[in-house]
């Protein structure tokens, strides 16, 4: 099928997919969290390897930390206790490397947490998950500390990348509850809290890499994991 095919034939979706993400509404999280005690928050990646250097740092990432700070301050404020960084923390014989660019590699300055949020005054609170792939839950602590924190209700996921890590941490935490039938637990993406890189295809020609609409697949992953009963809102307030 050619490209011009392609866009006629999708057109009704892709009118669809900006009036999904204009139609995102506001999350209260001081009306519609059930219980602070039983609220946590899961941030994915926000660490210096891809907020301010290294291979992989982005401007767009970057953009998030403001919002996201403002999240977790609010969070704690209304009592909630319960933060799970999720960190790309990487054996340097990973064969991820195979895929992506060398990047956050354990004991160096890019695997550390962003000091924005390393430093809040509540940061003994944060519970820190190293991952040494895209997933939170493959040779991790994800699933033990979910194990002993079964009365969460509200699970709410921020960071990068929207189609990558971010994807598979909000996707793992909806499909284990869904497998488990823990019909007490939603998980909530806040869309202001979350993005991806951008990788144009004329870019992406000249460096021999992949190309990687970031505007698009941003939308695209936010709609499918709205598609698989993740609460996508428009931002928490």
């Amino acid at each position: 099928m050619k490209a011009n095919e392609l866009v006629k034939k999708n057109k009704d979706f892709f009118e669809f997919l900006l009036n999904f993400h204009e139609r995102l509404k506001p999350f209260d999280l001081k009306k519609e969290i059930r219980d602070p005690k039983k609220t946590a928050i899961f941030s994915a990646d926000m660490i210096v390897g891809f907020c301010s250097q290294g291979n992989l740092a982005s401007e767009r990432i970057k953009k998030l930390i403001p919002p996201i700070v403002e999240l977790f301050k609010k969070a704690h404020g209304l009592g909630i206790k319960k933060f799970v960084l999720v960190q790309d923390t990487h054996d340097p014989a990973t064969p991820e490397f195979e895929a992506w660019p060398s990047h956050c590699v354990a004991g160096t300055r890019e695997s550390e947490t962003i000091p924005e949020i390393a430093n809040l005054d509540f940061s003994d609170k944060f519970t820190i998950i190293p991952k040494n792939s895209l997933h939170p839950a493959l040779n991790t602590k994800m699933d033990a500390w979910l194990e002993e924190n079964q009365e969460l209700q509200d699970l709410i996921v921020v960071g990068n990348c929207t189609d990558l890590c971010v994807y598979s941490l909000a996707m793992h935490l909806r499909l284990r509850a869904n497998a488990y039938n823990l019909r007490h637990q939603r998980v909530i993406l806040p869309a202001n809290c979350v993005e991806t890189y951008d990788m144009p295809v004329e870019q992406a020609e000249k460096l021999g890499v992949l190309p990687h609409p970031g505007d698009f697949i941003h939308l695209l992953f936010l709609y499918h994991m709205a598609l698989n009963g993740i609460n996508v809102v428009q931002r928490v307030i």
